[in-house]
């Protein structure tokens, strides 16, 4: 326990119901050091009465106290600073409180009419617009048992500073009587001196008035006429004698007044001494209670450098297991990137099957703009099966757009996994940018696996696709095929004999040849055009990355008469066009 101020102060006392007293009222502030179980510092606050002993008020504020007095009130000091500008303050209400007008002061307010229950102890500033509450604290009344405690303790320190008043009293006493003891000595001393100075005084005086007589006597006889002359002379040395008595009795009077004075002098450094023994002790107590301070300071820090070298001690585990975490991040990086090369290399193929199939589809668009004059005049189903291939064939476009859009997409992907490897090299330098550049980097790799898993899917939909596309093919053709016998059964004199209409003058033979590609994606079916030339094979160049069986070679050829305009006008019987029936097209 350690008593940082106490003084006895003005109070304004304020009860309900009553009038407004000025009281004496001591305030004590202590602080409370605890070191088990935890370190705990507690500042006591104590108003009590030096008249009225059952006067007791106290208040016990805690660390965590403070907070919530801090955060009510509104102060800006911290736990530590606020016992000095709580003394400050009461040392600015003490000097204040002489004053007629004091500019602070300090209240105590009690909501009973008694000074009972708690109260709220205030250091209000005044002026001239309003009175400003510094703080306000609320003081609890003492019970039975604290103010039988305090009283003890008052009655403990009294009995103490009883002890050291008669300790005192009693050395002062000794020191006195020591002194006392000596100056009588010196004074029997002088006294001694003084009645040996006496004695001899009168022991000359003695013997010089004895030869006096006897001289007289003999003079008396011999000399009667010298009788005055000799009066004189003795008369003139009993002055003499006499003034000699008197300069040694002032000699010896003012050697008394000497040692008086040195004796004066003797107490007065007595006095001195003793007050700056007093002030000695004083500056000897101060100097303990700063020595117990710098202690505790020096513990505390000792504490602080303990808990400080933990949480180096915890840091550089953490650090190096971070360290650790981005040697694994940094092979986890690596095998990344082996599987981003491997998609690389299989995006890379794709794509050269892609090329190799637009290049396939460009060369069959040149043919079957060729084959779209010819399609205009075979008949209706052809006409709907043309419509159904240029359907195929939009569908075909649309897949290569979204082509080119997938490989617009990888390439944007490829710098993105660039972006993350340089971020990845950027890891040593700061871990948590590194957690979420790898974080990014999964979400990226996963979204690159999702796509891989959906062209997947899209290129075995494709081969499907594929294979409706070959069954709508062959059945185009097998439709042909029918068509061409129904012609030659109906025409059989060209059909069989077609030299005899070659070598007619102006009539020509033009074979039709219907042509179909298959495309990448979706089926995609060209337009059938006629060609005056020899009849074409229906060929199919084996796709890179597609099964050679769906792309089988078929002949369709079907032979169209024209006239010429020297020939005579000569009615060709008409065509009867066979029905048609379709799985895939309505008749």
């Amino acid at each position: 326990m350690e008593e940082l101020f106490s003084k006895v102060l003005q109070v304004h006392v304020r009860c309900r119901d009553c009038e407004e007293r000025k009281a004496n009222v001591r305030v004590t502030i202590e602080l409370q050091l605890t070191t088990s179980p935890v370190h705990k510092r507690d500042l006591l606050v104590r108003l009590t009465d030096d008249v009225d002993p059952y006067f007791l008020f106290n208040l016990s504020i805690s660390e965590e106290d403070f907070q919530s007095l801090k955060m009510q009130q509104g102060l800006l000091i911290d736990f530590a600073s606020f016992p000095q500008k709580f003394i400050d303050l009461l040392n600015l209400c003490c000097l204040e409180q002489e004053s007629d007008n004091p500019r602070f002061l300090l209240q105590l307010t009690c909501q009973s009419s008694l000074l009972e229950g708690p109260v709220s102890f205030s250091v209000v500033e005044t002026n001239a617009f309003k009175h400003l509450n510094h703080l306000s604290l609320r003081l609890v009344q003492g019970s039975d048992k604290e103010i039988k405690d305090y009283l003890a303790t008052c009655l403990s320190t009294l009995k103490a500073e009883k002890q050291a008043v008669d300790m005192k009293l009693k050395k002062i006493e000794d020191d006195l009587s020591r002194q006392l003891s000596y100056a009588q000595q010196t004074l029997s001393e002088k006294t001694k001196e003084l009645d040996k100075l006496r004695s001899e005084w009168t022991n000359q005086s003695s013997s010089l008035s004895s030869r006096h007589c006897q001289e007289l006597q003999l003079e008396r006889e011999k000399v009667l006429e010298l009788q005055s002359r000799f009066q004189n002379e003795t008369e003139h040395l009993r002055q003499e004698l006499e003034s000699t008595h008197q300069k040694s009795s002032q000699q010896l009077q003012s050697r008394v007044t000497e040692l008086e004075g040195s004796c004066r002098e003797l107490t007065e450094k007595k006095y001195k001494n003793e007050s700056v023994i007093r002030d000695l002790k004083i500056k000897l107590v101060g100097s303990e209670e700063e020595c117990q301070r710098l202690k505790q300071q020096v513990l505390s820090l000792r504490r602080e450098n303990s808990t400080l070298d933990t949480e180096v001690h915890e840091k550089e585990r953490l650090v190096s297991q971070l360290q650790m975490r981005v040697a694994v991040l940094e092979q986890e990086s690596k095998d990344k990137e082996l599987l981003m090369r491997r998609t690389k290399e299989v995006l890379e193929a794709t794509q050269q099957q892609k090329e190799s199939v637009e290049e396939n589809a460009e060369s069959k668009e040149v043919q079957l703009r060729k084959l779209e004059a010819t399609v205009k005049s075979l008949s209706d189903e052809l006409i709907k099966a043309n419509g159904i291939i240029k359907k195929l064939q939009g569908e075909v476009r649309g897949l290569v757009g979204k082509i080119k859009v997938k490989n617009t997409v990888t390439v944007s992907q490829e710098k993105v996994l660039q972006d993350t490897s340089d971020k990845l090299q950027s890891v040593e330098k700061d871990l948590q940018s590194a957690q979420l550049q790898l974080s990014t980097k999964d979400e990226q790799i996963s979204k690159l696996k999702e796509q891989l898993e959906i062209t997947m899917q899209k290129l075995n939909e494709s081969r499907e696709v594929l294979k409706t596309n070959e069954n709508v093919i062959s059945w185009l053709n097998k439709q042909l095929n029918e068509n061409q016998l129904s012609t030659k059964t109906q025409f059989p004199e060209p059909l069989e004999n077609p030299s005899v209409l070659s070598t007619a003058p102006g009539l020509r033979v033009w074979p039709v040849s219907a042509q179909f590609y298959p495309q990448t994606g979706r089926t995609t079916a060209s337009s059938v055009t006629f060609s005056p030339a020899e009849p074409t094979a229906v060929t199919q160049p084996d796709s890179a990355g597609l099964d050679p069986k769906y792309f089988g070679k078929k002949d369709v050829s079907i032979p169209l008469y024209t006239l010429s305009s020297n020939l005579p006008h000569r009615e060709l019987p008409q065509r009867t066009k066979p029905s048609i029936a379709s799985a895939y097209f309505s008749a």
